[in-house]
């Protein structure tokens, strides 16, 4: 939900409470707003309906700072021409047909009109070749087939048919232990049943990312009958080496499992795991390090057990036109050993 949408929300909750009282003083008490408000808002709500409820911005548009209406359409004819290029290469080639304008002025008028990245200005030209049924010129052909390329290689959504079909793992730094030193949890998700396994440990090496692997991940499929066929790591040097060497590598190899790496300097690549994180961090580990001041490793294992026996187990609730593999709760099994077990809603 995007703040514009939780504004809008949090004025509609305003009408309806309104409403259900019957009494327009105690619900503006209530949201803490005046009456005057709530009439501003209700006015625009039955003038314009939800459209009415958005926020606007007090903010005018100088129109004299802007560029001549003719350079403007120059600027949105090169992002039509030749979508591929960029704000400096389209302020030069601009410059060349005797169009004066710096590419700080060619982004301004892309944000403007929402051509600011290259798959917005190929969304441009996609829908305008559609509108007139014009011929593609060669720049845009080049352009159009490299967009393609890159969504075949590196995909914006993960495609995963079914459990075990893609696993994700990662790394995250814990934080520091007196006496212990830096302690690090490796994670791995299933990216289609969204089922986690979590381990904690004192260092960031191959053999500890295998040993997730090898502890908990692969005996849990193999119970369910569910065979594990691809991982998704980063390029870190505890996945990444050479095939003969690296123990990582060769586990996966030992185990018939293709490995697959993110894309370089793109973290959003694996976006799964770094929410698994977030969550983790946010409910267990912030939570846990403010109650008790640990020393070491087992005194944190006894916690971790305790607190696992008062969390309920709460179930993944799938769309009903989707079948419900067997992997269907979303678990954190930390290791030592114990289970943690909490709402799969906040992981997606």
């Amino acid at each position: 939900m995007t703040t514009q949408e939780k504004l809008i929300r949090k004025k509609q909750s305003l009408l309806e409470l309104a409403e259900y009282l019957q009494n327009v003083s105690q619900a503006c008490k209530i949201h803490g707003v005046s009456r005057q408000h709530f009439y501003d808002i209700r006015t625009a709500y039955e003038e314009q309906g939800l459209e009415g409820l958005k926020e606007k911005t007090r903010r005018k548009p100088c129109v004299k700072n802007r560029v001549a209406p003719e350079v403007e359409e120059a600027v949105l004819n090169m992002a039509y021409e030749y979508p591929a290029y960029g704000q400096a290469r389209a302020s030069n080639e601009l410059r060349k047909r005797g169009v004066l304008i710096s590419g700080g002025g060619v982004r301004s008028i892309w944000l403007r009109h929402g051509l600011e990245t290259f798959k917005k200005r190929l969304e441009f030209l996609e829908k305008k070749a559609a509108q007139e049924g014009i011929v593609y010129t060669e720049a845009q052909l080049v352009a159009l087939e490299a967009a393609k390329r890159e969504r075949e290689f590196h995909p914006d959504e993960i495609e995963t048919e079914h459990p075990g079909y893609l696993l994700s793992q990662d790394t995250f730094y814990v934080g520091y232990l007196k006496g212990v030193g830096r302690i690090y949890q490796q994670t791995v998700v299933d990216t289609h049943s969204s089922v986690a396994f979590g381990k904690v440990y004192a260092a960031k090496v191959p053999v500890t990312a295998a040993d997730l692997l090898n502890d908990r991940v692969l005996p849990f499929f193999e119970q369910q009958g569910v065979p594990v066929l691809r991982m998704l790591t980063d390029r870190g040097t505890e996945f990444c080496g050479a095939a003969d060497k690296h123990p990582y590598e060769l586990f996966l190899q030992l185990n018939e499992i293709e490995h697959t790496r993110t894309k370089a300097k793109s973290p959003q690549t694996n976006g799964i795991c770094e929410r698994a994180h977030q969550t983790v961090l946010n409910e267990f580990y912030r939570v846990a390090f403010r109650k008790k001041v640990y020393s070491d490793l087992d005194t944190k294992r006894v916690y971790q057990r305790n607190n696992s026996r008062r969390r309920k187990e709460i179930t993944d609730s799938s769309a009903p036109d989707t079948p419900k593999p067997q992997l269907k709760s979303l678990k954190l099994l930390l290791d030592f050993p114990l289970q943690l077990q909490y709402n799969p809603l906040k992981m997606l």
